[in-house]
């Protein structure tokens, strides 16, 4: 039986064991420098920059969502972002990845989001046939850009107005 339950303080553990499970398979494990500790405060410190749902089967964890909150200036409306959805291989094709993403979704509808959207990378065919195969289509011509780490630094550093 599938189950989504949103991430309690007590489950940190568990996102983050499928956090580093996702950045194993984008090959960019060594990007995860989170911690339970920073992941806690991050979904339940004070004002909430992130919610998380978990997916179960049958009472195993099977996978995540992670979303937040963005704006459009062109819709003057709040849209959700879904920074990261995982599913572990053992429970894909079973209607887990769905179930996510339609949670979601379900979400943005309720509180009036203009858009859900997300990034995919350009190398993962299954995750981008999964997303078109629900109606998503990439937005043509942009390209996303970061700034992190002594980049982000250097560009605060600059006098402002």
């Amino acid at each position: 039986m599938l189950t989504l339950t949103n991430v309690q303080s007590a489950d940190v553990g568990a996102l983050l064991a499928l956090i580093r499970e996702l950045a194993e398979l984008e090959k960019l494990a060594h990007e995860v420098v989170a911690t339970e500790d920073v992941l806690r405060e991050s979904l339940f410190g004070g004002p909430t920059n992130a919610e998380a749902v978990l997916a179960r089967v049958d009472g195993t964890v099977a996978g995540f969502a992670l979303y937040f909150h963005n704006f459009s200036t062109f819709q003057g409306r709040q849209g959700l972002h879904l920074e990261d959805l995982y599913v572990r291989s053992d429970f894909r094709g079973q209607g887990v990845g769905t179930a996510l993403l339609a949670h979601v979704a379900r979400v943005a509808v309720a509180r009036h989001c203009g858009r859900l959207e997300w990034s995919v990378l350009d190398w993962n065919r299954r995750a981008i046939d999964f997303y078109t195969g629900m109606g998503a289509r990439p937005v043509a011509g942009w390209s996303e850009y970061r700034l992190e780490g002594e980049a982000l630094a250097g560009l605060a550093a600059e006098p402002g107005a």
